[in-house]
């Protein structure tokens, strides 16, 4: 079992054990030892907009020099850039400072191997082995000469956005289309703009003022809001929002209805099979149900993955499959980014958009979502108890499903990022959802 890592790293409020200078010095070094012993030279460090992210880029620089690895220092880019850069630089591992779509007082340490892979169990287990070598006893480090050297990548963002314009076909632009972008104050707020206006697009870019504090805050993939209320006042066609590193997408329409991911899903599963795809697609635990009946309307498999985009891309390598992702707006098209990309998956959008001539209002249309609720109930687990195996959950879930039949789900998870149980409900009436979902919440709710 893993301590530290979770389902996308290692995250934490900051100031906090493990968010600390220390912590992610040895974190640092831990990793140097396990990859620098299977032939790791040099990583690849990047960034997205958090104050906290300048402490934590240079603890990490000290454990990985201690090391003997190089570290090579990008900025403020998409966990999604890092990873392309990886492998254009030939650097061979990389490592991502963000908690995602975290608040700012959050941050988080992302570690994968070259092309973008994440790391395996094992190699997680290894670190954190070594981790406990470096808490308990201190860092060694490595003679002078053998030292880790450090140098700034230049023009690592230009380099990121001709990656991403290329994904659109040449004979395609955007010059008819009016776009509102929010990139969240997070790591796009750069490079999301500049690939739209550079592919012809009328752009509207808000929250793109990062102060190393407003990350996320009220804006991006979380916060819909104003995304939805100034594509209405411009006019557009249609509303991006990315989150704070940039993997995860959702889309608006011109009416201003938000279009989650699994809509967008069903929108790239719908178009690559007209495109001659035979494969499937993988969803989540919380892929919403009016999904797998739409692909199954389309003769499209369908299968369901534990939640977290690593789960979902261990399915994709099972099955040899390219596309899955989440409704929360992690989408994977592994014919186009070897990882999740929200500003690429937003081109491969736009792109059936154009190739059908239709909006993105109508596009969705061929999938009818079930309503779904999902309640998060912050709690902390004392003296190990697992509070989704006790008793008084346990009966409100049996009597929740037993109210549902056939035409609901329910799902109870630990979140891998933060102290919360996830309660989501799915009903074919919203009321019904609602209530049911708040039931179990309030028994999860009276264990704190």
């Amino acid at each position: 079992m893993r301590q530290y890592f979770g389902t996308d790293g290692v995250r934490g409020r900051v100031g906090e054990f493990p968010m600390t200078p220390d912590f992610a010095m040895k974190l640092g070094w831990a990793a140097g030892q396990v990859l620098g012993a299977e032939g790791v030279k040099e990583v690849l460090i990047g960034k997205d907009t958090r104050a906290s992210g300048y402490m934590l880029e240079s603890a990490l620089e000290a454990g990985f020099s201690a090391a003997g690895v190089n570290v090579a220092l990008v900025g403020p880019l998409p966990t999604p850039g890092v990873a392309y850069l990886t492998s254009t630089f030939r650097a061979d591992a990389g490592v991502v400072i963000s908690a995602s779509h975290n608040p700012f007082y959050d941050n988080g340490i992302k570690i994968f191997a070259q092309g973008g892979n994440k790391l395996t169990d094992e190699q997680e287990q290894e670190i954190e082995r070594w981790l406990h070598i470096a808490l308990e006893g201190g860092m060694t480090c490595v003679e002078s000469e053998e030292l880790g050297k450090a140098r700034r990548v230049e023009d690592a963002s230009g380099r990121y956005v001709e990656y991403c314009k290329a994904v659109l076909p040449g004979h395609f632009s955007l010059n008819n289309l009016k776009i509102v972008v929010d990139s969240a104050n997070g790591a796009a707020y750069k490079v999301a703009p500049a690939v739209y206006e550079e592919l012809g697009a009328h752009v509207i870019s808000i929250h793109d003022q990062p102060n190393g504090v407003n990350i996320n805050a009220g804006c991006g993939a979380t916060a819909m809001d104003s995304l939805c209320a100034a594509v209405l006042e411009h006019n557009a066609d249609v509303g991006i929002a990315l989150d704070g590193d940039a993997d995860r997408l959702m889309m608006v329409d011109h009416t201003g209805s938000v279009v989650d991911g699994d809509e967008l899903l069903y929108l790239l599963a719908k178009e690559a099979k007209a495109e001659g795809y035979t494969g499937g697609l993988v969803g989540t635990q919380m892929s919403n149900l009016g999904l797998e009946q739409a692909l199954e309307s389309l003769g499209i498999p369908f299968k369901r993955a534990k939640v977290g985009d690593r789960y979902v891309m261990e399915q994709l390598k099972a099955t040899g499959w390219r596309i899955g992702g989440e409704g929360s707006g992690h989408l994977l098209s592994l014919d186009h980014a070897a990882s999740g990309d929200a500003i690429i998956a937003s081109l491969r959008v736009l792109t059936c958009l154009l190739k059908q001539k239709c909006a993105l209002f109508e596009a969705k249309q061929g999938m009818q979502k079930l309503p779904q609720t999902l309640i998060n109930v912050r709690f902390v687990a004392k003296d190990g108890h697992d509070p989704l195996a006790a008793p008084q959950v346990q009966q409100a879930v049996t009597a929740v499903e037993a109210r549902l039949g056939h035409n609901g789900r329910v799902l109870l998870r630990k979140s891998g990022t933060e102290p919360l149980i996830r309660v989501m409900v799915e009903a074919n009436d919203a009321e019904l959802a609602l209530s049911s979902a708040q039931q179990i919440a309030d028994s999860v709710a009276t264990l704190s």
